[in-house]
């Protein structure tokens, strides 16, 4: 192979590892629920799909038979990925996770306000 294009392709694996590292990362320390629903699916996206592209890449120009798991795992992910994270959006509002309170010890332990209908939490 080519210098040029083996370089191309420690580039892309060095970029998705990064980015699967900081998807990883956001979801261990961020905070609340919202905040580590960005981590997975948009910095792990891009990592898994820099990768999958790099392997393509190896098996189209390193004479080996092509062969489509990698373009089908690339197509899954990218359909699957925002609508997971969309209803997982989606049944945190629903939940209203945003006015739980806090978990103890946390940076932002604050008092919750009551719900505006009225009704009792129910967050024991």
């Amino acid at each position: 192979m080519d210098i040029v294009f083996e370089v191309l392709l420690i580039a892309l694996l060095a970029t998705g590892s990064f980015f699967t590292l900081i998807g990883a990362f956001s979801l261990i320390r961020l905070s609340e629920f919202f905040k580590r629903l960005h981590g997975p699916t948009k910095a792990s996206t891009l990592g898994v799909g820099c990768m999958l592209v790099a392997s393509v890449g190896y098996h189209a120009f390193s004479g080996t038979d092509p062969q489509p798991r990698e373009l089908l795992i690339t197509a899954f992910l990218l359909l699957t990925a925002p609508i997971s994270a969309h209803l997982l959006a989606k049944a945190g509002l629903s939940l209203r996770l945003d006015e739980r309170p806090r978990l103890p010890g946390s940076a932002e332990d604050t008092h919750v306000p009551p719900r505006p209908d009225g009704a009792p939490d129910e967050t024991h």
